[in-house]
């Protein structure tokens, strides 16, 4: 669509970084709030998300760098600029929870609660940061006849132009817009802390791996002749939430029946 927004002189706006910015913006108002809310400390809570800001960029790139190591080695300065496009989400999501475990580790903060109070955050800055993808013309989709089949005509756009091709940048914005909506409803409905942060993770690796199937975009090795790489990984995230849901919720009722003995 439209990967510079403007120009001033030599100085380019790109769409994609605005969004991102835009992004984790709304992603540090959120957990804020949810902080405030929750009872945690909100400057504590604001400090961690730039953090987290830093160590996902830096994930997200070096996953990205890692899969397609052909396209830097003949130019390593191609691995700094992001403006172009090639973030992918799990690296970042990596980088951002390892972040996290040190940061509540050294800050001596609750982690259920805390990553209760992030998941929203993050849901609503990754539906920001695809529409960026969107506008960027990265994570496309492949070539279909469908009524809301998008073409990209840009030059600049990183997406194949003059063919009818799956919007699924957008396919994944509204997903992670859906996702915001039911942990923004469910946060004060919950049952135990690490409930909301483990339903985002499985709700999202499910549906991810089912976008997935619409991508025209290199994915990578694929695995067993059928799955890529991102699927892999958001069926095992899927899998493993489930899982941890399971034990969480037990925990939980094995509280209630001491209590109540």
């Amino acid at each position: 669509m439209y990967p510079v927004l403007f120009k001033i002189g030599k100085i380019a706006v790109y769409t994609y970084g605005l969004f991102i910015a835009i992004g984790f913006l709304a992603g540090i108002s959120i957990s804020k709030k949810e902080a405030e809310r929750s009872g945690q400390s909100p400057e504590k809570i604001m400090d961690l998300c730039f953090y987290i800001l830093i160590a996902a960029i830096v994930g997200s790139r070096l996953f990205y760098v890692i899969t397609k190591p052909d396209i830097f080695l003949s130019n390593p300065l191609e691995i700094f600029k992001i403006w172009n496009g090639g973030l992918v989400f799990y690296g970042g999501f990596i980088g951002a929870m390892a972040t996290v475990f040190v940061y509540l580790k050294k800050e001596k903060m609750p982690l259920w609660i805390t990553l209760d109070t992030l998941a929203p955050a993050l849901a609503i800055g990754h539906f920001f940061g695809r529409i960026g993808c969107f506008f960027a013309g990265c994570c496309y989709g492949k070539v279909c006849d469908l009524p809301w089949a998008i073409t990209f005509s840009n030059p600049e756009s990183l997406a194949p132009t003059g063919i009818p091709i799956h919007p699924t940048q957008l396919y994944s914005s509204l997903n992670n817009l859906m996702i915001f909506g039911f942990l923004w409803f469910f946060r004060t409905r919950k049952s135990f802390d690490g409930q909301l942060c483990w339903l985002y993770i499985m709700i999202y690796g499910l549906t991810r791996s089912i976008i997935e199937l619409f991508r025209g975009d290199d994915r990578g090795e694929v695995i067993f002749g059928i799955f890529s790489v991102s699927q892999v990984i958001g069926g095992s995230m899927a899998i493993t939430a489930l899982v941890m849901l399971i034990i969480l919720g037990r925990r939980r009722d094995l509280k209630i029946i001491k209590s109540e003995g």
